[in-house]
């Protein structure tokens, strides 16, 4: 199923047909504030065992990164956060940015693996902000890779229901996406350092 959404205001009878699609265990595509992403409700296991098939990646070693809405349901998931690296992370979310962070005893469990880290994004996008909300727990995502060496991601809402259509239940058009992928900020030493220099610059 192809859904249009627009970021600006968000159909929410849309959003609740996408919710009700992850709460059964479905797979959507949708639109962030870099590159389209592929996901599923966290709390779907199967949903997570077959995000990690399309992937080509055992569950237990994938380094799928959690979409949140806000930053009060990080507690659920992550260590306690040192003050300067929580005000970073305050200062720049929303943004195109994925926070490594030390992850509590609940990520284990699961993932059913022995992660004891978790990469957190909140991106500045209505529209799968908007999905989490409703669907009251966080998103698990991984990007859109394109086969093509040239073409790294796939920015064509319609390319990418044409490959994808067959292989998840629902794809989001929410317009063209980005070509850049966020930039990774490894938080877990307790000095932030940037593993991958994507579209956001980092505001200290």
């Amino acid at each position: 199923m192809l859904l249009k959404l627009y970021n600006e205001n968000p159909d929410p009878k849309a959003i609740k047909k996408v919710v009700d699609i992850l709460n059964t265990g479905g797979a959507a595509i949708f639109p962030t504030d870099t590159i389209y992403g592929m996901g599923c409700s966290l709390k779907q296991i199967k949903a997570v065992d077959r995000i990690a098939r399309i992937k080509g990646i055992k569950r237990e070693k994938a380094n799928f990164s959690i979409i949140f809405n806000n930053l009060s349901m990080l507690s659920d998931f992550t260590k306690p956060i040192e003050n300067h690296i929580f005000r970073l992370m305050r200062k720049n979310l929303p943004g195109p940015f994925t926070f490594i962070l030390n992850a509590n005893n609940n990520v284990p469990k699961l993932f059913q693996s022995k992660k004891k880290t978790i990469g957190i994004r909140i991106p500045d996008n209505n529209i799968i902000t908007s999905i989490v909300e409703e669907l009251g727990h966080p998103v698990l995502t991984t990007s859109i890779r394109d086969e093509d060496d040239l073409i790294e991601y796939t920015t064509d809402p319609e390319l990418i229901y044409e490959k994808y259509n067959s292989i998840v239940e629902i794809i989001i058009d929410g317009g063209y996406g980005d070509n850049e992928a966020s930039t990774v900020v490894d938080c877990t030493s307790g000095e932030p350092i940037i593993l991958r220099q994507g579209k956001g610059i980092l505001q200290e």
